[in-house]
C-alpha cells in the first residue's frame, strides 16, 4: 500500500470510529450513528421480552421476530465496523494486536455475544435454547449510555479504583464463611447428621447467615449451634458493611474528582496549564504585561531551571521557562470555561487553517500544543492531526 493510500485509509478509519464511539458527537453522521444504536438496542430488547408474553407471541409474533432479525444484523455491522477500528481504540499496538485486544476484551465480547448466538442455530440446531441464553449479553450493552451521563460511568469508576480493596474483603468473607461452617459442623453434626454432614454443609447456612439472606432453610437446633449463629450473624452485619463502606467511600471521591477537574475524555473542561517555551514562541523577550491574556486568566508560576519565579508584570520570559497558568476565579466563584480538545485524524479540523473553520463568535483559540510546544494561533496556522486545542469560550460560565 502507497503512504497517500495507508493515510486515506487511517483517516477513513479515524472517521469511522469516531462514528462508532458512543458520546462522540462533533458531526451529525456520528450524532446519528448514536441515536441509532440506542434505538436499535431498545428495540431489541423489546421484541426479546414482549415475545415472552403469549398475548404478544400470538398477535404480533412476525413483528417481533423481525424487530430482532433486523436489530441483531445492526450489531453485526456494529461489531465489523470496531474490529476495522481496533488499531484507533489501541493506538499503541499493531494491527493484528489491536484487534485480538478488542475481541478478547470484555466490550468485545458483549458485541460478539449480540449478534453471534442469534445465527449459530444455524449451524448448529441442537443448541439453540443455549444460544439463546447467550443472548442476554445484550442487555449488557446499555452499559455503553454511561458515556453521555456522568453519574452512570462514576460506578464502573469506583469499583475499578477499589477493586483492591473489595477484592480484600471479599477475601475476609470467605474465610469467615469456611471458619463458620466448620464451626458448626462441628456443634450440629451430632444432632442434625443428615443437615450438616460434613465441614463443607454448612457453607450456604453460612452464606445466609454472615450475608444477612437469612433463608431458614438449614439452621442450628443446639444450644452451642444457636449461641455460634447469633455470633455468626453480628459477623456478618460487620462484614457487609466493610465492601459497602469503601463502595460509598470511592462515590464520595470520585465526586469530588468530577467536581474539581471534570471528567477526562477526548474533549475536556480545564483550569490549569502548564506550557513549555520553545526558540519560536512569540511570548520569547516578553514581559508578562505585555502578553494580552483573555480576562480572568492569571499567571500562576514561572519555573526557571531549578527556580521558581513569582510572576510579576515586569518579568520577562524566556526559552525554557514552564509557565503555567490558570482561570482565575471570579466574584460569582464560577470559573471561565476552557476546553482542551485533541485532533485526530478524522475530526473535521484536521488539515484546516485557523482563518477557515467555523467557530462560534463566543470562542476563540487560546492555545494550540504541537508535540510538546506551544504555538500561538494564528490564522494562517493550519491545524494537524495530534495538535492540541486550548479553547476559550468568551462568556458562557460554568462549575466544573
Amino acid at each position: 500500500m502507497t503512504k497517500t493510500g495507508g493515510r486515506n485509509l487511517n483517516r477513513v478509519r479515524a472517521k469511522v470510529f469516531n462514528m462508532v464511539s458512543t458520546g462522540v458527537v462533533d458531526q451529525p453522521i456520528n450524532k446519528l450513528y448514536d441515536i441509532l444504536s440506542i434505538i436499535a438496542l431498545i428495540l431489541n430488547l423489546f421484541a426479546a421480552f414482549a415475545i415472552t408474553f403469549d398475548y404478544m407471541e400470538e398477535h404480533y409474533k412476525g413483528l417481533l421476530l423481525a424487530i430482532e432479525a433486523v436489530t441483531t444484523f445492526f450489531f453485526a455491522i456494529d461489531y465489523v465496523l470496531r474490529l476495522f477500528t481496533a488499531k484507533e481504540l489501541y493506538p499503541k499496538l499493531s494491527e493484528k494486536d489491536s484487534v485480538i485486544k478488542y475481541i478478547f476484551s470484555f466490550a468485545g465480547l458483549v458485541d460478539l455475544l449480540s449478534f453471534l448466538p442469534y445465527y449459530l442455530p444455524v449451524f448448529f440446531p441442537a443448541g439453540t435454547t443455549v444460544f439463546r441464553l447467550f443472548r442476554v449479553a445484550r442487555i449488557l450493552r446499555l452499559f455503553r449510555i454511561n458515556s453521555y451521563y456522568d453519574q452512570l460511568n462514576v460506578i464502573t469508576e469506583v469499583l475499578s479504583s477499589k477493586k483492591q480493596q473489595l477484592t480484600a474483603s471479599v477475601f475476609i468473607i470467605l474465610i469467615l464463611m469456611m471458619a463458620s461452617s466448620l464451626c458448626m459442623y462441628s456443634v450440629e453434626h451430632d444432632a442434625q447428621p443428615e443437615v450438616f454432614q460434613n465441614a463443607f454443609s454448612g457453607i450456604w447456612w453460612s452464606v445466609s447467615t454472615l450475608l444477612t439472606v437469612g433463608y431458614g432453610d438449614i439452621y442450628p437446633v443446639t444450644i452451642a449451634g444457636k449461641m455460634l449463629g447469633i455470633l455468626i450473624s453480628f459477623l456478618g452485619v460487620g462484614m457487609v458493611a466493610i465492601p459497602t463502606g469503601i463502595i460509598s467511600a470511592g462515590f464520595v471521591e470520585q465526586y469530588q474528582k468530577l467536581k474539581a477537574v471534570g471528567q477526562f475524555a477526548e474533549e475536556e473542561n480545564i483550569h490549569f496549564i502548564r506550557i513549555k517555551l520553545g526558540e519560536e514562541d512569540s511570548w520569547n523577550g516578553k514581559r508578562i504585561s505585555e502578553i494580552g491574556f483573555p480576562k480572568d486568566m492569571i499567571v500562576v508560576s514561572i519555573q526557571r531551571e531549578n527556580d521558581t519565579i513569582i510572576p510579576r508584570g515586569d518579568v520577562v520570559l524566556r526559552v525554557g521557562d514552564v509557565v503555567a497558568l490558570c482561570a482565575e476565579k471570579a466574584k460569582d466563584l464560577q470559573p471561565i470555561e476552557l476546553r482542551e480538545i485533541t485532533i485526530n485524524e478524522g475530526h473535521s479540523w484536521n488539515g484546516v487553517a485557523i482563518k477557515d473553520l467555523d467557530i462560534s463568535r463566543q470562542s476563540h483559540i487560546f492555545l494550540i500544543r504541537r508535540n510538546g510546544e506551544a504555538i500561538i494561533p494564528r490564522g494562517s496556522v493550519v491545524i494537524n492531526a495530534g495538535d492540541v486545542i486550548l479553547l476559550q469560550d468568551k462568556y458562557k460560565r460554568v462549575i466544573i
